[in-house]
């Protein structure tokens, strides 16, 4: 499949570290020093939030959380589906497929039904909603995007990621993860456009022809093969334990040791299968987990020349928005390094089981 566009889209509510260290010091019991320690490791200098600052002190149980996650997912997924087909050109009338991807909140009709909806999309689309991936969703996404548009290859599909990680804050929760989660995680949304190949050689949308209008940017990469990896004997390393309280974060310090002990194996084999090594690839589209999970990357995959810049940038500015952003680092990849044409690329993200998903570009 070919990647037309991709868009990020954030809450309104736009905050600086300092300021959200400062609320979350009154809302969240626990060791004060402890807490501005672990949010100045971070990295992160600012996140958008779904809700101002001040009403979060009042956010206390889960359905009133849940009921504002319902509201604002449709709110922010409908606004990214809307902005990535117009910088695509393509209608909402001719997405044939479409792909949801959240872990930070519940719904039944899922969110993908009210948004589709919204969005202009016909009655008769496929959905695909997704839960509980977290991190990894964005990067699973795509390669269920990639699936169907091998199988339906005339056909066009779409790709949403919704994540409201703020609204699962834990008021009386002491825990190093919840200190360490209300630092490192903000709340947002991405969308991406993508084709077939045959749709793109019989039917190409407006956006892969010359003057397409405005809107248009660089094209975006061709995905040719994925891999999924689920590490035995991990599953609590990272996710949910989830009760009357809500989302309540699983965050285990050594994570990173499964990075350093198989991430770099499993990368390098996935790459020979397709007759290459990782020092022939040259784009690194990296989900921002954390700065000891990107520094363990760049180490097992000896990534020591700017090739993560682009995912630094998105935890600096953004910090982690779960399934979100490594589609935020598709996307300034795509606007900021312009490839050669069939160079190759990786896309990564790393998620709750846990797991991996890699996904082999060509530019």
């Amino acid at each position: 499949m070919r990647v037309v566009a991709v868009r990020t889209v954030l809450p309104e509510h736009r905050y600086e570290q300092h300021q959200i260290t400062k609320a979350v010091k009154r809302w969240t019991a626990g060791d004060q020093r402890l807490l501005e320690r672990f949010h100045a490791a971070t990295q992160v200098t600012g996140r958008n939030l779904a809700l101002p600052l001040e009403e979060y002190e009042n956010l206390t149980g889960f359905t009133a959380a849940n009921d504002l996650y319902i509201e604002t997912a449709i709110d922010l997924g409908t606004k990214a589906v809307r902005e990535v087909l117009e910088a695509a050109s393509i209608d909402p009338r001719q997405v044939d497929h479409l792909v949801f991807c959240s872990s930070t909140g519940v719904a039944t009709p899922s969110v993908d039904a009210a948004l589709a909806q919204r969005a202009g999309l016909r009655e008769d689309v496929k959905r695909l909603p997704v839960f509980g991936l977290g991190c990894a969703g964005g990067a699973a996404g795509l390669s269920r995007l990639h699936d169907y548009l091998r199988a339906w290859p005339d056909q066009v599909a779409v790709l949403v990621c919704v994540e409201l990680c703020s609204l699962t804050v834990q008021h009386d929760d002491a825990s190093m993860a919840n200190l360490v989660g209300s630092g490192l995680f903000g709340d947002g949304a991405a969308a991406v456009a993508a084709i077939g190949d045959r749709r793109e050689a019989d039917e190409p949308p407006a956006a892969l022809a010359n003057g397409s209008g405005p809107e248009r940017g660089p094209v975006g990469p061709r995905v040719v093969a994925t891999r999924s990896r689920l590490y035995p004997d991990t599953a609590r390393l990272m996710g949910w334990n989830v009760g009357e309280h809500g989302f309540r974060i699983v965050l285990a310090a050594d994570l990173v040791d499964i990075v350093e002990s198989s991430l770099g194996d499993d990368v390098t084999a996935f790459l020979a299968d397709h007759g290459l090594s990782p020092g022939e690839v040259s784009s690194w589209v990296c989900h921002p987990g954390g700065p000891k999970v990107i520094d363990k990357i760049a180490e097992v995959l000896a990534l020591d020349d700017g090739e993560l810049d682009l995912t630094w940038h998105s935890l600096q500015r953004l910090g982690n928005l779960s399934s979100v952003s490594v589609l935020n680092v598709l996307e300034e990849t795509i606007a900021r390094r312009h490839r050669p044409e069939d160079e190759p690329g990786l896309l990564m993200a790393l998620g709750p089981g846990f797991s991996a998903e890699l996904l082999l570009l060509r530019w």
